[in-house]
């Protein structure tokens, strides 16, 4: 049929072939993400002094605006190097949400329900632990680094799916080297053996060996002392310049040691970055904040993209409501839940991208607006990028079947 024919013959194949490289093309575009960096604002940043200016509004008080890696689109002065990389990150300007306290909304953001009296529900990175398991880890799978008062939890999953907390990046993590000799410490092992061998010849025969889990958690522990993986903690072997670039400051050491977690194969790392509450003294208070914020966002960002890192892992920048656009008269701003501020980047999300804008005049948005989008939304859309089936039920020691997540996928987030 080819001599019949001859090369004209194949002139088909042409379109074919495009089409098959445009298929593919999408399909890896589509790439699930493997992990999440959450790098949480507690207390509350004010949207109009980070990524919302509003600069000349009266609302913005004395902020200025400068512009970005993105034509049209501004940051508030204080996050230079953060507007530079723009162009890496969705930004969500009409987020909503109904709680207005601290600890329920903390608790809102980081587990995409609102507090329930009858269960606690598991945060995205005990979510994604559960759902997207590795056995090849000897060190947690989910962080928290310098955690605040109220850390990512596993909830109704386990508490084997909380965070483990870390409080120093300076060089090995603490509280996982024995602190006594080798010899001592196996002589110490030796006797609790002996101590569990008669505990369990003492317990009834029916009983499940699960009702006690502490020698399991012992063990555990023994690998992750002796695990090679601990070095990712260390960033003290990263060079001068990378280290230089996060800031002199422990959450900017912090944030480079999440992207050597990450590397190592971590599911999720939340790093906190405290005294975002400034319902006194705002605008000074955001100054010294955002001096922190800025090299490290902006490092981790490039970091990321440096070591071929960000596509398969999706950072989020938050904390649990923004504030109000009026000034209090301590020159402060108060909590404001509806209209603040979320940025995103890598993990499928569309770079370069704002969502929703807020009103000049500082009206407050609905959750029913057109472009406001939930917090259970994100929690839904973040899944989704993980390839999690985000409407699984799982069936909770109450007896509940609960959804992971029960918002909708936002598709203009996404590529």
């Amino acid at each position: 049929m080819l001599q019949a024919t001859g090369l004209g013959g194949l002139a088909w194949l042409t379109p074919m072939a495009h089409w098959l490289g445009r298929a593919q093309e999408k399909a890896s575009a589509h790439t699930p993400a493997k992990s999440v960096i959450m790098l949480w604002m507690a207390g509350g940043p004010s949207q109009l002094e980070t990524f919302d200016p509003h600069a000349g509004k009266t609302i913005a008080g004395d902020t200025r605006a400068i512009n970005t890696s993105v034509k049209g689109v501004q940051f508030a002065h204080g996050l230079p190097q953060v507007a530079e990389v723009m162009h890496e990150l969705t930004l969500v300007r009409s987020m909503v949400s109904k709680e207005g306290d601290h600890e329920r909304a903390t608790y809102n953001v980081k587990t995409g329900y609102r507090p329930d009296p009858t269960l606690i529900h598991p945060s995205i990175g005990a979510v994604l632990c559960h759902e997207l398991p590795d056995a090849e880890m000897d060190i947690p799978r989910h962080i928290s680094i310098l955690p605040g008062q109220w850390p990512a939890r596993g909830g109704y999953l386990g508490s084997q799916y909380d965070a483990f907390k870390v409080y120093n990046t300076n060089g090995r993590a603490g509280n996982i080297t024995a602190r006594v000799q080798p010899k001592r410490l196996d002589n110490r092992l030796a006797a609790l053996k002996q101590v569990e061998q008669s505990f369990a010849r003492a317990r009834r025969a029916d009983l499940d060996a699960k009702t006690t889990l502490h020698n399991a958690t012992i063990q555990k522990a023994l690998r992750m002392m002796s695990s090679e993986q601990l070095s990712a903690f260390d960033i003290t072997q990263a060079p001068a310049k990378t280290r230089a670039d996060f800031g002199d400051t422990q959450f900017g050491r912090s944030c480079l040691a999440a992207i050597q977690l990450i590397g190592a194969g971590v599911r999720c790392v939340e790093v906190t970055l405290n005294g975002w509450d400034t319902h006194a003294n705002n605008h000074e208070s955001h100054v010294s904040q955002n001096a922190i914020l800025d090299p490290a966002f902006a490092a981790l960002i490039r970091e990321l993209r440096a070591r071929k890192l960000l596509d398969q892992t999706i950072v989020i920048c938050a904390g649990e409501f923004g504030r109000t656009p009026e000034i209090n008269p301590a020159s402060g701003r108060d909590h404001w839940p509806t209209g603040f501020s979320m940025a995103l980047a890598g993990g499928g999300f569309r770079a370069g991208h704002v969502h929703g804008a807020t009103d000049p005049t500082g009206a407050k948005l609905e959750a029913n607006d057109k472009d406001s989008i939930r917090v259970a939304d994100i929690h839904t859309t973040i899944q989704h990028s993980l390839g999690i089936n985000h409407a699984k039920e799982l069936m909770t020691p109450i007896l509940r079947p609960m959804a992971l997540s029960d918002g909708r996928v936002i598709k203009t987030l996404l590529k």
